[in-house]
């Protein structure tokens, strides 16, 4: 009965939130397309005119292969951390388990991440590059970034209960990672010492990997996707171990 009851709430908490977040905005959903096109363009024109790179083929679409993985990752991360808190009143009228609460939040991007996939895809095909049949990779390394984007929102929403400044600290993360994952940079250019750690960021293997599948026509490589998971389902474990630990005390600080 609790599972049925459960998985109704789930879907219904992603709905609201998706509602919430685009309620007083005047063009709605609209701007799950401008934000990545208006980024995209202003380094399309940066890194093609001012600072010309040597990613000079299918730019645009080069970019969003960073810009939408980056734009999910953090939306999800910074909504899963503060969504314990700001479901206090629902928390204490309900009696429901807590980790749906998180979960809900970063299932609500999901939404959001659907149109500018949609984005990305369009832009493939604009650019001239077509569906190929690598394309059945792109279900499988976005599954696995969700589930590190779980993990992670465990542990802060769980963090941010007792430490209200934890919701900054994850800001302050998301705006350093802009720099540290391959977003406008090819991966190529990053030195040899450093290859191998920066796989283990799943934002950048992530990256790495659409790139692979939507530019190069290749599945992700086998070592990019085994660290993916890796790191993915060890934060995930992590991340709901330390939710459970600080779980039952949180009916008293929220």
């Amino acid at each position: 009965m609790w599972q049925g009851q459960s998985g109704y709430l789930l879907a219904t908490l992603i709905l609201k939130d998706f509602r919430v977040r685009y309620r007083s905005m005047s063009l709605g959903v609209l701007w799950s397309l401008l934000n990545p096109l208006i980024t995209m363009a202003v380094l399309t024109f940066v890194f093609t005119v001012i600072f010309p790179s040597p990613e000079q083929n299918h730019f645009p679409v080069f970019v969003l292969c960073g810009i939408v993985p980056y734009n999910f990752f953090t939306l999800a991360w910074l909504s899963g951390t503060t969504s314990i808190v700001d479901s206090a009143h629902f928390i204490k009228r309900v009696p429901v388990p807590r980790e749906i609460v998180p979960i809900a939040a970063v299932l609500s991007n999901c939404i959001h991440l659907g149109i500018q996939i949609a984005l990305l895809l369009g832009a493939a095909f604009v650019f001239g590059l077509g569906i190929n049949t690598n394309w059945f990779w792109l279900p499988v390394v976005w599954a696995l970034e969700i589930v590190f984007v779980c993990g992670l929102a465990f542990a802060t929403s769980a963090a941010n209960v007792y430490i209200r400044d934890t919701r900054y600290a994850v800001e302050s993360v998301n705006a350093v990672l802009f720099w540290l994952v391959p977003i406008f940079y090819s991966f190529a250019v990053i030195p040899d010492r450093y290859r191998e750690i920066y796989q283990f960021n799943p934002v950048a293997a992530l990256v790495l990997s659409l790139r692979n599948i939507i530019l190069e026509d290749s599945p992700p490589p086998a070592g990019t996707l085994l660290k993916l998971a890796g790191v993915s389902f060890a934060t995930l474990t992590l991340g709901w171990a330390v939710f459970r630990r600080l779980r039952p005390t949180f009916f008293e600080h929220i």
